[in-house]
């Protein structure tokens, strides 16, 4: 079969790979009809995430039909059409029984790479390196689906691919990150980043009933989406963030702050930043901080900090003076997806949300991946999300 492969940071490959086979009883193997390219893909082409091999297949964001099944798979039939959630759970640990499905004690293979990183193993991951449990991606014309009485969500409606692919990821992502602000009706919420996540999080702010909705980018197709989804835009590059955001909101902050962007954000504001830029020139490990940072110091005292913005490893300076003065509450994680996914389909069969609004790009061939993946990364051409069909 096709799939989109990574080589080394920046290089990405569309090679002629094995195809997958039933390795366990609770296996599925999936013909994928849509995938997409994510921004965290986007960390790995960037070679930000470590325990990368070349050739291993990508991609986390995908659905398709079955085609193949073991013979404990009780949920599923061939021929079912399926969404699949990132994450890889078992469904029976601790974490599991509480729906807490990104904190799987079972399904991450390798799980002696994460208890050196993070002190215990978190969840496997499609096609996200072999700290997540090595297992391969989506981006391809087949998938092997593990625990697949667990993950995989069954759509039995009419809707579209389009409308219901990013349930596998960034719509849960959005509306959790959006969740996670704990929002009362009438409060004002900021998000940095306005990457496709980041829409979703505004359109979820709303829906979960916020007054108002802050979105800070740079990126002029993004920030229009944005303001299209209902927020209050503010161009980074155009004037000091935190005064813009004091003026918008009479000088009070806003209520909570999501930081949509994580380990890659840009900028140059303010003295952390420019520690900051100093430490990634000698520290490798380090990650960039600048949009986490601007999300504490523009929260209220008291407020939230929300981020679903992915980061692999340590991180540079953080001003954690303010965080801990301020009174500020910190939630974050991967999130659980399969815990989310049979509410959010409700709101897109009762069309309170169109998830198909984010895509600006689309293709029917995985040989245009690596192309797509540069004008992604780029930020090329309008590019907000890719979507494949192979």
């Amino acid at each position: 079969m096709k799939a989109l492969t990574w080589h080394g940071s920046g290089k990405i490959q569309c090679d002629t790979v094995p195809d997958p086979a039933i390795e366990e009883p609770q296996d599925i193997v999936v013909k994928v009809t849509s995938c997409a390219i994510c921004g965290s893909d986007l960390h790995l082409m960037g070679g930000f995430i470590p325990h990368m091999e070349k050739g291993d297949i990508l991609g986390h964001e995908c659905m398709g039909e079955v085609v193949e099944k073991g013979s404990a798979v009780k949920n599923l039939k061939i021929g079912d059409r399926v969404v699949v959630p990132f994450n890889i759970a078992c469904g029976k640990c601790r974490m599991c029984k509480n729906e807490l499905y990104a904190c799987c004690e079972r399904a991450n293979r390798k799980k002696e790479l994460q208890v050196e990183a993070y002190g215990y193993a978190l969840a496997g991951a499609f096609g996200f390196g072999h700290s997540a449990g090595g297992y391969s991606g989506g981006q391809a014309e087949y998938v092997r689906v593990p625990f697949a009485d667990v993950g995989p969500l069954k759509i039995d409606n009419d809707l579209s691919d389009e409308e219901v692919l990013f349930l596998s990821d960034i719509f849960p992502t959005g509306y959790m990150a959006a969740e996670n602000c704990d929002i009362q009706t009438g409060q004002t919420i900021a998000v940095f980043g306005c990457g496709p996540v980041a829409q979703f999080a505004i359109k979820s702010a709303f829906l979960l009933g916020a007054k108002s909705v802050i979105a800070i980018d740079t990126v002029p197709e993004r920030l229009r989406m944005a303001k299209k989804n209902g927020a209050t835009t503010v161009d980074f590059d155009k004037g000091k963030v935190r005064e813009q955001i004091r003026e918008l909101t009479d000088g009070k902050g806003p209520d909570a702050v999501i930081d949509a962007v994580g380990l890659e954000s840009h900028g140059a504001q303010g003295t952390m930043e420019r520690v900051a830029s100093a430490v990634k020139e000698t520290l490798t490990s380090s990650e960039r901080t600048y949009s986490l940072n601007e999300a504490i110091l523009a929260c209220r005292p008291a407020g939230i900090v929300s981020v679903p913005g992915v980061y692999g490893g340590n991180v540079g300076p953080v001003a954690m003076g303010a965080f801990m003065n301020k009174c500020l509450t910190m939630k974050t994680g991967q999130t659980s997806v399969r815990k989310y996914m049979p509410k959010l389909l409700k709101m897109v069969e009762d069309k309170k949300i169109d998830l198909t609004s984010v895509i600006t790009h689309r293709s029917k061939k995985l040989e245009e991946g690596p192309e797509l993946y540069k004008t992604f990364r780029d930020k090329a051409d309008g590019c907000v999300k890719v979507v494949i069909h192979p």
